[in-house]
């Protein structure tokens, strides 16, 4: 008899890049990527619409500890606003709200988009994951009330207009911080313009510190996993060779170039992972750090802060992660 209540699936630890497909939603991802891996843990660093294609940051194992490290990262959208119309999603999806027959030229919508870069006050969609009074947003609003959504502050470092090929469609560029949305900028910029507007092309092309080069297609994925169906001798899915799947991963240690890495014997390591601080030797060692990595021979130890030039550990990792 199996044992209970252990969990199931691989030890497996690193970063999938996913490019996910439009139509996928991002929990429907998630699931079939840890399918795929056959691993025990995974999750992901920030939703992306169904409708909406591109990065998708999925964490497997040890690396969901560091999830909170990429959910901050900027990230690069691309998107195409649709003028004339306003929907309850602000999306292809959504009923329409509200038309208009104004159209707006190049200059007017670059002279518009100058007051949505910075720290911006910003309503989410009524179709969003928001929380309101325990509720999600979207819930509420399928059923047939209007959430009450606080406005709040996002950062938008740039917004430009990329093409307009006609004058119903423009294409635009934005990076911005965590919490942004996408469709909110649409509808608000289809409001100042007077025309209204909504998404309807949406891909995320960024989520720092990953770039498009790290991109796995899902179809890469499976073709990973796949046998010849003539092979008699297969193993069970369940204990198939991992090794083609695997190499698609990312370090977990990845998503942590943008804290201090400082490098520790192997007998440091043992200590660091049983909890216990550390003294950093060398004379380039940091004193003081709010946020650093211990690493050892180029593998991720732990998160932790340096004071006074000792490494105290707040999250470890086991070896081989």
């Amino acid at each position: 008899m199996g044992r209970r209540g252990g969990k199931k699936g691989r030890p497996v630890s690193g970063w999938l890049v996913l490019d996910k497909p439009a139509g996928m939603g991002s929990t429907q991802a998630v699931a079939k990527v840890k399918r795929l891996f056959g691993a025990a843990k995974a999750g992901h660093a920030g939703t992306l619409d169904p409708l909406a294609s591109g990065m998708l940051p999925i964490a497997l194992g040890e690396a969901t500890k560091t999830v909170p490290y990429v959910m901050q990262g900027e990230k690069t959208y691309r998107f195409t606003a649709a003028w004339g119309e306003e929907r309850t999603t602000d999306d292809l999806e959504g009923e329409v709200t509200d038309r208009s027959d104004t159209r707006p030229t190049e200059a007017e919508i670059n002279k518009a988009l100058g007051g949505f870069v910075g720290t911006i006050e910003q309503v989410p969609p009524d179709f969003s994951a928001i929380r309101i009074d325990g509720a999600r947003a979207y819930d509420i609003a399928r059923d047939g009330e209007k959430p009450d959504i606080p406005a709040r502050l996002v950062e938008v470092f740039s917004l430009e207009l990329v093409a307009l090929p006609d004058v119903d469609h423009a294409e635009f560029e934005v990076v911005c911080g965590k919490g942004t949305y996408v469709r909110s900028l649409a509808r608000d910029l289809g409001r100042r313009l007077g025309c209204r507007g909504h998404v309807s092309f949406l891909r995320r092309a960024d989520v720092l510190p990953f770039t498009e080069n790290d991109l796995v297609t899902m179809a890469e994925l499976e073709a990973a996993v796949l046998r010849p169906a003539a092979d008699a001798d297969a193993q069970p899915d369940e204990e198939r060779g991992f090794e083609s799947i695997d190499a698609l991963l990312i370090d977990t240690g990845s998503a942590l170039k943008n804290l201090t890495h400082v490098a520790v014997s192997d007998d440091a390591a043992v200590k660091i992972r049983l909890g216990n601080p550390v003294i950093l030797r060398g004379r380039d060692a940091p004193v003081r750090e709010d946020e650093a990595c211990a690493t050892v021979r180029g593998m991720l130890v732990a998160i932790g802060e340096i004071d006074h030039g000792m490494f105290k550990p707040k999250r470890v990792f086991r070896a081989g992660s």
